[in-house]
């Protein structure tokens, strides 16, 4: 362990195991997909929290004190979001992915904001697709895998400083006035706020025109990475386009598969036959 953890037991190694198969066995969480890294800096603030030093002690803990496990999985989601979050991405797909895939495509525009937290980015999409080809056109599905997420994400409350990264504009069409800001019901009834896995649950296939799956997978093993890239690539129609986080990129033979449409804002467009 590092910053001020130390875990000195002989058997440091078999408790992490079997405290890893502890949060995979008890709450689902796929611990074997993560960077190791992610999951020991993650796992040592709240041991340091709770004044323990070893592994087994921390399941301990989890064991005799409930309310521990609901802050432990919150450590070990992310959920650093804000609305429009990175600009240029957004300006890239309301000024070039949008207008092309409903031209391309007839009828409901299906997109998909995976690791939605408290649901941000799916806001924002709609925000943005309902500008350009209308509220009648799409569809978006908002997925994480944290409860407290969800219910936040599907509140759709926000407060003043929160929703202070909304365009003015944009903030006075699709947000109620006051403290905390709500979604106007007509935007939140285009997004559908589901609980996903990203590492277990199967994706359907050939179903989104966009995915917009950022700053998550860099927590993910790289052979984790690879495995969702297939799994992202499959889930988009022929032409359907992903968005990833500004330091993420490509890895796995889905490489080969994608073509780049803005390299700087990481949009990959899927090959077409």
């Amino acid at each position: 362990m590092n910053s001020g953890t130390t875990v000195n037991a002989p058997d440091e190694s078999a408790q992490y195991a079997a405290l890893l198969g502890k949060i995979e066995r008890e709450h689902s969480v796929p611990c074997r997909g993560y960077k190791d890294r992610c999951l020991r800096r993650r796992i040592g603030v709240r041991m340091r929290a709770n004044s323990v030093h070893t592994f087994g002690d921390y399941a301990t803990v989890l064991d005799s004190a409930p309310g521990e496990w609901d802050k432990l999985l919150a450590a070990l989601t992310i959920n650093v979001t804000r609305f429009f979050r990175d600009a240029g991405a957004f300006a890239a797909l309301e000024q070039d992915a949008y207008p092309a895939l409903a031209a391309a495509h007839a009828g409901l525009l299906a997109v998909w904001s995976a690791g939605c937290s408290h649901g941000q980015e799916p806001y924002s999409l709609a925000m943005g697709l309902a500008e350009v080809v209308g509220l009648a056109r799409f569809q978006v599905e908002a997925t994480d895998v944290d409860a407290l997420s969800l219910e936040a994400a599907r509140a759709a409350q926000y407060s003043s400083e929160m929703v202070a990264d909304i365009p003015l504009a944009r903030r006075d069409r699709w947000m109620t006035p006051g403290d905390p800001a709500i979604v106007r019901s007509e935007l939140r009834s285009r997004v559908t706020v589901l609980r996903h896995d990203l590492l277990r649950d199967a994706m359907p296939a050939q179903r989104f025109h966009l995915i917009v799956c950022r700053n998550v997978i860099i927590y993910f093993s790289r052979e984790a990475q690879a495995a969702l890239f297939e799994q992202l690539h499959d889930a988009l129609v022929p032409g359907g386009v992903l968005m990833l986080g500004k330091v993420e990129t490509l890895v796995g033979p889905a490489r080969e598969k994608f073509d780049t449409l803005n390299l700087r804002e990481r949009l990959f467009r899927r090959s077409t036959p």
